[in-house]
C-alpha cells in the first residue's frame, strides 16, 4: 500500500520509528491494540510526549508553535503513529478550534489559548449538537442573550465526546432568533466550571461513558470569549466542520486496523483452512485494501491543498464519506475473523480487565469497536447529508 516516498521523506519515516520505540510507553500501546480504554492521564500523557518532541501540532503554522509539515509528513506521521498503536490525538483543541483561532480569533484570544492547547492545560470540547439539531445543524435552539460585558447561555448541547474531562467547551449558540437559521449564530468558548453548567453521561452498549449532554443554565460568558463577530458563527462553523471531516476520514487507523484483521484471519480457520485463504472474505479484503488506497491518495491531495491555505470544501465530504464506510468494512471483516470470540460483550470483556482476554489476541475488544464505530457515518454530518452536499455543489452548480 506504500507509495513513492522520497530520500527525505523515507528519512523522517526512520526517525518517526525510532521515536515511536523509544517513547510510545508499552503499556499504553497495548491498551490501544487490544481495544481497551484509555484514561484522561493515558492522553495527556501521550499529549506531553509529542508537546516535547515539538511534533503535537503538524498541521498549524510555525508562528503559532505548530511543525507546519507538509502533506506527506502528516500522512506519514498518521501513518505511524496507527502502525506503533499510539493513542489518537484528542482532536477538539488542535484539529478543530485551534485552526479557527488562528484564522478569525483575536490576537488576544491566539496568544491566550493556542499555547495552552498546546501545553495541555486546556482540554476542550466541542457544543455543536443538540437533541433536535444533528445533521441539520443550523436549526440549533441554545440562547446567548447580551447583558452588559456578558452573554448569558441557556440551552442543550448532546453527544459531546470526553465532555467529562474537559475544562472548556466551544459552542455555537443564537445570538439573534429573528433572523434566517444560519444568520443568528455566534461562536462562544465558555469556561466549563462556570456556573449553571452541567455535564450528564451517555451510557454506550459498551459501558462506556465516552459522550455526554450538556446543559447550560443562566451561565454568563464574558463577551471576549466571543470569537470573530456576533452572528458569524455559521462561517466558523463551516470552517471547522471540514477540518472535522478531513480528519475522520482516519486513513491511519484504517491501515492499521486492516493488517490487523489480515493478522486474524491469517490465524482463524474455516473448513480446515487459514481464513484469509476464503475466497469470498479474500475478495472483501482486496476490495477494501483497493478502497483505502484510493482513500489515501485522496486524502493526500486534500491535505495538501489545506497545508497551502486552501480550506477543504466538498472533497472534506467526500473523505468523511469514504473513509467512514472503509472503517466500518474493516469492522465488520474484523468481526466476522473473530466469529464467536466477537460475542462476549460484558463491559468488563469489552474494556479488558485484569483476568486474562477471550479468545486470540486482539478479539477481545472486536464487538465494541464495531457496535461503536456505526456512529461514524452520523457524526461530524451524516453521510447522507454528505453526500446531498457533494450532489448540490459538485452536480447541482450550487455553492
Amino acid at each position: 500500500m506504500d507509495l513513492s516516498f522520497s530520500a527525505e521523506e523515507q528519512t523522517f519515516r526512520a526517525e518517526l520509528r525510532l521515536f515511536l520505540a523509544d517513547k510510545l510507553p508499552p503499556e499504553m500501546a497495548d491498551a490501544v491494540r487490544l481495544g481497551r480504554g484509555l484514561s484522561k492521564q493515558d492522553h495527556q500523557g501521550w499529549h506531553a510526549i509529542l508537546n516535547a518532541q515539538g511534533w503535537l501540532a503538524p498541521n498549524w503554522p510555525k508562528e503559532f508553535g505548530g511543525c507546519e509539515w507538509g502533506a506527506v509528513q502528516r500522512h506519514i506521521f498518521e501513518e505511524e503513529c496507527a502502525r506503533a498503536h499510539a493513542p489518537r490525538i484528542v482532536p477538539f483543541g488542535l484539529s478543530m478550534l485551534a485552526p479557527v483561532l488562528q484564522k478569525f480569533g483575536s490576537k488576544a484570544q491566539q496568544d491566550h489559548y493556542l499555547p495552552r492547547i498546546l501545553s495541555g492545560e486546556d482540554w476542550w470540547c466541542q457544543g455543536y449538537s443538540e437533541p433536535g439539531a444533528g445533521s441539520d445543524l443550523a436549526s440549533l435552539t441554545t440562547k446567548a442573550l447580551r447583558d452588559g460585558d456578558h452573554y448569558v447561555v441557556n440551552g442543550q448541547k448532546t453527544w459531546t465526546t470526553l465532555g467529562q474531562h474537559a475544562n472548556w467547551i466551544f459552542c455555537l449558540v443564537r445570538t439573534d432568533p429573528t433572523v434566517k437559521q444560519q444568520a443568528g449564530i455566534s461562536f462562544l468558548l465558555i469556561d466549563m466550571d462556570s456556573p449553571g453548567i452541567e455535564v450528564r453521561p451517555i451510557i454506550l452498549l459498551d459501558g462506556s461513558d465516552e459522550v455526554n449532554e450538556v446543559w447550560f443554565s443562566d451561565v454568563r460568558v464574558p463577551v471576549e470569549n466571543l470569537v470573530g463577530e456576533e452572528n458569524k458563527g455559521w462561517t466558523y462553523a463551516k470552517y471547522l466542520l471540514t477540518h472535522e471531516r478531513t480528519n475522520i476520514a482516519g486513513v491511519g487507523f484504517s491501515q492499521a486496523g486492516l493488517a490487523a484483521v489480515k493478522r486474524l484471519a491469517r490465524s482463524q480457520q474455516h473448513r480446515g483452512r487459514p481464513l484469509i485463504e476464503n475466497p469470498h472474505f479474500a475478495a472483501r479484503v482486496a476490495q477494501v485494501e483497493i478502497d483505502l488506497m484510493a482513500l489515501s491518495t485522496t486524502n493526500l491531495r486534500i491535505v495538501s491543498a489545506a497545508a497551502k491555505g486552501q480550506a477543504p470544501g466538498v472533497e472534506s465530504s467526500m473523505l468523511k464519506v469514504k473513509g467512514t464506510q472503509v472503517r466500518q468494512e474493516i469492522n465488520d471483516l474484523a468481526r466476522r475473523a473473530a466469529g464467536v470470540y466477537a460475542m462476549p460483550f460484558a463491559s468488563e470483556a469489552v474494556q479488558g480487565s485484569n483476568e486474562a482476554p477471550i479468545g486470540p489476541d486482539g478479539t477481545a475488544a472486536v464487538a465494541a469497536q464495531y457496535f461503536n464505530n456505526r456512529k461514524l457515518s452520523i457524526f461530524g454530518g451524516s453521510n447522507e447529508i454528505q453526500r446531498n452536499i457533494i450532489a448540490k455543489v459538485k452536480l447541482g452548480g450550487g455553492g
